[in-house]
């Protein structure tokens, strides 16, 4: 139905940014969505990052990121979006974008397991 590609990742040193993109193809509403973004360090468990959603359109933060990352998505270019400031050393991990069409409008969920679609990631690396 869908595939998600990420891109944007690399070095950055702490305290800069970076902004990752997460772009669908195939045949899909893709507007409809909800999108995250997920994230996971060597040896360390998925963690929720940010979620957006079609309707009514709220956004998600996980505690870590909160006031740092903004997500934002362009439904007409299929892509969603990731914009990271501030980061930091513990920001390092593989970054990975995910989609899900909710049973019901404007749900999301910060469980890597309720997502059905996901790229294969973007690595981010924070020097200190």
């Amino acid at each position: 139905q869908v595939q998600l590609v990420e891109s944007g990742g690399g070095l950055v040193q702490a305290g800069g940014s970076l902004r990752l993109s997460c772009a669908a193809s195939g045949r899909t509403t893709f507007n409809t969505y909800t999108m995250g973004w997920f994230r996971q360090a060597l040896g360390k468990e998925r963690e929720f990052v940010a979620a957006i959603t079609w309707a009514p359109g709220r956004i998600y933060y996980g505690d870590s990121v909160k006031g740092r990352f903004t997500i934002s998505r362009d439904n007409a270019k299929n892509t969603v979006y990731l914009q990271m400031n501030s980061l930091k050393p513990e920001d390092t991990a593989l970054y990975y974008c995910a989609g899900n069409r909710p049973p019901v409008g404007g749900g999301y969920s910060t469980l890597p397991e309720w997502y059905d679609y996901w790229g294969r990631g973007t690595q981010v690396t924070v020097s200190s």
